[in-house]
């Protein structure tokens, strides 16, 4: 059957969507803030998503829930004391997640996961991905792969 929407109700959709991922490994310095290259689209529903500039600046204003991943190894066994990954609205934090293995169990690779809800003004606002590793030894990197390191967002409501 059909269905009869009423003069004034606005259906709400969830985009602008995007989700991006990391193609091959990105070698990065010691110890130092890092834009990740988020440089494949598995989809980017309003071309908001540049793989030039790694952001995202959705077109639409509202609330976004926006999620990444950014697997962070070394080139070395055992040898990461710290990994941290960070949302950045507008070039100041939003989300963070770090891991330390230093103290405890060594790490080769870690998972940094994480999630938050923004709101953007679907003008000038934007999002970008950063990501630090500290090693002892060898070279630190931002893992590939679709499933590795990844970045998204989409529209939540007004």
């Amino acid at each position: 059957g059909n269905i009869t929407i009423g003069s004034g109700v606005t259906l709400l959709s969830n985009t602008p969507a995007f989700r991006a991922y990391r193609a091959t490994s990105q070698s990065i310095s010691d110890n130092t803030s890092t834009r990740v290259q988020i440089d494949t689209i598995d989809f980017d529903s309003d071309n908001c998503y540049s793989t030039s500039t790694y952001r995202f600046t959705p077109n639409k204003a509202g609330k976004y829930f926006v999620y990444a991943q950014v697997n962070c190894s070394s080139s070395t066994s055992e040898d990461i004391h710290f990994a941290l990954a960070v949302i950045k609205k507008n070039d100041s934090e939003i989300a963070r997640n770090n891991v330390d293995p230093h103290n405890g169990s060594k790490a080769n690779q870690t998972y940094n996961y994480f999630a938050t809800v923004v709101s953007m003004n679907g003008s000038s606002d934007y999002l970008d991905l950063f990501g630090q590793i500290d090693t002892s030894s060898g070279t630190p990197s931002f893992g590939d792969g679709s499933n590795q390191t990844y970045f998204g967002a989409y529209r939540i409501g007004a």
